[in-house]
């Protein structure tokens, strides 16, 4: 990496976007290389100024900044992608550590301390608590215990949290936002989820989460956890 490092600011908002920019015309390390405000602009000046860091906003006018970090993560793994939200939200945060983000920063964080971050992860650095580690590798292994026939222990925790969604009778588009994916890649998670389960319909979803409980003892999917 060269000694300046190359930003491109993302988010829906003009003045964020000016705000940030003009915050970092203060730090010569730091050059704002490009500016987007929705997932395909984003992607677009990415594409072309391949910069070392990216300050994107997981909601966006036209789709989820996560889903545009991941994107990004697997077309530049050299990219470096910091989130940043305007609240605290763990389905959030472990939607950004999935997705490859090496951050995740409140819009509320002194401006002294999104330069830290922007130059932490541009030289490989990671802003994620230990304690935040662990709790994802905790959801990574689901916390159930698997039984032979036991169908839920073929779904990942994030298919389990979808599949509790659609038994609410949730639409795509609701799972999508609630999750921070896009709806074709929730669409993808249904067709996936109905077939691990036998499943034709997702209309059939609470009948087999209450069938479930029923042969279990009560038990439910981990939903959150």
């Amino acid at each position: 990496m060269a000694s300046e490092i190359r930003l491109v600011i993302v988010d829906d908002h003009e003045v964020v976007r000016m705000g940030l920019t003009s915050l970092f015309e203060t730090h010569a390390e730091v050059k704002v290389v490009g500016q987007a405000g929705s997932v395909q602009d984003a992607l677009e000046v990415v594409r072309q100024e391949k910069p070392d860091v990216v300050v994107m906003d997981v909601r966006l006018a036209d789709g989820s900044g996560v889903e545009a970090c991941r994107e990004i993560r697997s077309e530049l793994p050299d990219t470096r992608v910091i989130m940043l939200t305007s609240y605290s939200d763990d389905e959030a945060l472990f939607a950004s550590i999935m997705a490859g983000a090496s951050g995740y920063i409140l819009k509320q964080t002194r401006g002294r301390v999104v330069v830290e971050a922007v130059t932490t992860v541009a030289r490989g650095g990671s802003l994620f608590d230990p304690l935040v580690a662990g709790r994802v590798l905790e959801r990574l292994r689901g916390q159930t215990t698997s039984r032979p026939d036991d169908p839920i222990s073929t779904l990942t925790p994030q298919e389990r949290r979808i599949l509790h969604l659609i038994a609410d009778g949730k639409t795509n588009k609701e799972i999508a936002k609630e999750v921070y994916l896009s709806d074709k890649t929730v669409k993808h998670y249904v067709s996936n989820i109905l077939q691990k389960l036998g499943l034709a319909r997702r209309s059939e979803a609470a009948a087999f989460i209450a069938r479930f409980e029923a042969e279990h003892g009560g038990e439910e999917p981990s939903s959150s956890s």
